[in-house]
């Protein structure tokens, strides 16, 4: 067994042994929903990874739209620090990574983004989500600018995608710790 899969088997022992409220908590610092944050810790145990990934998806995808805007919430605007609904110190943090790609944006692509993201949140009635990790500035900006044309269903539905790869990214953050 390699390293790596010892510390992930170690990690995943971890998970699977905190009590219903530290695995709650911690299931909420990778996904704002409470109801994704109970059913995942009356899932447990996961027996890998993969496991732990699958049952993410089949739980988030079995939400209702507002468990969906509960998790939304619980992101700050892309170009912000602060979401709309209490955040833990870790789930800021991986906020601030995964949005690195605001720092170096020009004063022009803060206001776009700013203005694009309050358009955006008139028309759907909820906040621009994209997974940010690895994008830049000017990508962002034209990923909103695009997704401002698709109707409100469609919508919901790619924004619910994006969370979803958000959570699986923080899952993993979450076992790497």
């Amino acid at each position: 067994m390699s390293t790596q899969s010892s510390d992930t088997y170690h990690r995943m022992q971890w998970l699977n042994a905190l009590s219903a409220v530290d695995s709650e908590a911690d299931f909420l610092k990778c996904c704002g929903s409470k109801r994704w944050a109970r059913t995942m810790t009356e899932g447990r145990p996961f027996q890998s990874v993969d496991d732990l990934l699958t049952a993410a998806d089949g739980v988030w995808w079995s939400l209702s739209k507002q468990d969906w805007l509960e998790a939304f919430r619980a992101h700050p605007k892309i170009g912000e620090q602060k979401a709309a609904a209490p955040q833990s110190d870790q789930a800021r943090n991986w906020s601030a990574q995964e949005q690195s790609g605001i720092d170096e944006a020009a004063d022009e692509t803060r206001t776009a983004l700013a203005d694009g993201n309050f358009e955006y949140e008139q028309r759907f009635g909820f906040i621009y989500i994209v997974c940010a990790t690895g994008k830049t500035s000017a990508e962002m900006l034209a990923i909103l600018k695009d997704r401002l044309s698709n109707d409100p269903e469609k919508e919901l539905h790619i924004a619910a995608a994006e969370q979803n790869k958000i959570t699986h990214l923080r899952l993993e953050k979450l076992l790497s710790n």
